[in-house]
C-alpha cells in the first residue's frame, strides 16, 4: 500500500508548473548578459593581440599589420577568448540543474553566443580604428586591425553548445529522473 503525498507548505515548493507567469524569471537576462559579454571581450582582444595594443609580447615586430607573421596570433588571440567565453557562457546557462533545460534556453545560449562573437569582433576592430595607428598603406585590409579568419566567428556558440552538453552529460541525474536509486 502507498502512503498518501504529504502536503507541501506553499512557501516551501519549487514552484511547479502553478507557478504564476509573473515570479517567473524572465528568460532574456541570461542571453543579453552573454551576447553583451561580446564588449569587454573585443575590448581585450585588442589590447591582447599582435598589431593591436599588444599587451601579450609587447613586441614592436608584431605592432606592424601590414607583417603577415601577425594575423594567425591576432586571430588565435580571439579564439581563445571566444573559447574561454563559450566555456563560461554554456556552464553558467546549465547552471546545476542542466536536466531542467529547455531546447529554447539552449537554442538562445547559443544565438546569444554567436551575437556576442560579432559584437566583440565589431568592438575590436572599432578600437583598432580608434586607438591603433594609422593604416601604413590607405585602403589595405590586411593593415588594419582585422579578423582574417572568419570561422573563429563560431568558436563562442560551438563552444557554449559544447558546455550545455557536456555539463548535461557529467551532471548527476534528478532524483526521479533514473540512473542509481534514490538512498
Amino acid at each position: 500500500m502507498t502512503q498518501p503525498a504529504m502536503p507541501v507548505p506553499v512557501d516551501q515548493h519549487d514552484g511547479g508548473p502553478w507557478r504564476a507567469a509573473a515570479a517567473r524569471p524572465a528568460r532574456w537576462k541570461g542571453p543579453v548578459a552573454i551576447a553583451a559579454a561580446g564588449l569587454p571581450a573585443g575590448l581585450l582582444w585588442w589590447l591582447l593581440a599582435p598589431t593591436g595594443l599588444n599587451l601579450i609580447t609587447r613586441d614592436p615586430a608584431l605592432a606592424a599589420g601590414s607583417n603577415p607573421g601577425t594575423w594567425l596570433p591576432r586571430d588565435l588571440v580571439l579564439a581563445g577568448l571566444f573559447l574561454l567565453a563559450g566555456c563560461l557562457s554554456g556552464v553558467l546557462t546549465a547552471g546545476n540543474r542542466p536536466a531542467r533545460l529547455t531546447t529554447a534556453t539552449v537554442v538562445l545560449a547559443v544565438a546569444a553566443g554567436a551575437a556576442g562573437a560579432l559584437l566583440a569582433w565589431g568592438t575590436g576592430v572599432l578600437a583598432g580604428s580608434w586607438w591603433g595607428p594609422a593604416a601604413e598603406i590607405p585602403g589595405s585590409a590586411g593593415t588594419a586591425f582585422s579578423l582574417r579568419a572568419y570561422a573563429m566567428l563560431l568558436i563562442w556558440p560551438a563552444a557554449t553548445a559544447l558546455a550545455i552538453f557536456l555539463a548535461t552529460v557529467v551532471s548527476r541525474p534528478e532524483p526521479g529522473q533514473g540512473g542509481a536509486p534514490d538512498a
